[in-house]
């Protein structure tokens, strides 16, 4: 879909561009991740083609809910190169169904292809995630569980 469709199907839903997954995460994420989701080497990850491979992980589906509520800590390796950083926790910023839409841009976007069967992420299950209040050491222990 072009920008202009995607632009008016936005507002034929009565959602602003800013509201959108795309929007979202070019006020959010793309400071740090880049527009493209390429990432700063030795900085920051690459989401681009890095999502698709913890979505294809069980457990990964939850893991990615709980980066963007509870951040990460800790020193990880994507593609090869390290990086040892800390993600900020986005959940007391965001609501819901803004970790919904963001999750679900970067999981079909990006040079991301969600495995068969995908589910796009809701609000619910947003908001049922976030009752856990997890610390970023032990969203770091999740992923160290998916072997990525």
């Amino acid at each position: 879909m072009g920008k202009r469709a995607y632009a008016w199907a936005l507002l034929a839903l009565g959602l602003a561009w800013g509201q959108s997954g795309q929007g979202l995460y070019s006020q959010y994420c793309s400071g740090c991740h880049q527009p493209s989701g390429q990432g700063l080497p030795g900085a920051f990850p690459p989401l681009a083609g890095h999502v698709q491979e913890i979505l294809a992980k069980p457990g990964g589906r939850t893991y990615l809910m709980d980066v963007l509520l509870f951040g990460l800590q800790g020193s990880i390796q994507v593609k090869g190169q390290t990086y040892n950083g800390q993600m900020s926790a986005w959940g007391p910023q965001l609501k819901d169904g803004e970790i919904a839409a963001i999750l679900n841009y970067i999981s079909t976007n990006l040079g991301n292809k969600p495995p068969k069967g995908f589910k796009a992420y809701t609000a619910a299950e947003i908001a049922k995630e976030r009752a856990k209040k997890l610390t970023p050491d032990k969203v770091y222990a999740l992923r160290k569980s998916l072997k990525l």
